[in-house]
């Protein structure tokens, strides 16, 4: 068993989860709350809560199966956060930011796969 807390890409998809909810809070239109909102929290929130959980897992393939799946969440949101910043919800520097961060969290994800 492993404790996540220690892996520095759970903690920096962490970080990008409270982002994500300040800026959908911050930048987003109501109508947008049961949709793109929704979409955002769900799976930026998926990427470190896969790592969790497969932390936990008594095996190297099971926990590598929750990375694979948190790759996956960081795939989404990305289309996710261009699709955002295409309907003018997020300037062009707020989502390279977030994007740029996403991009460097999911070649960690990758690296470490490798090592497993």
């Amino acid at each position: 068993m492993r404790d996540f807390k220690h892996l520095i890409f759970w903690h920096r998809s962490h970080l990008l989860t409270l982002k994500i909810y300040h800026c959908t809070k911050a930048y987003f239109p109501k109508e947008e709350v049961y949709g793109l909102i929704s979409q955002m929290r769900r799976s930026c929130s998926s990427i470190p809560t896969n790592i969790a959980e497969g932390s936990g897992r008594s095996s190297k393939p099971e926990f590598k199966r929750f990375l694979v799946i948190s790759t996956g969440s960081c795939n989404e949101l990305e289309y996710q956060l261009l699709l955002s910043k295409d309907l003018g919800y997020l300037t062009e520097s707020v989502f390279q930011d977030l994007n740029n961060e996403l991009t460097d969290i999911r070649k960690m994800i990758y690296s470490y796969i490798q090592t497993l």
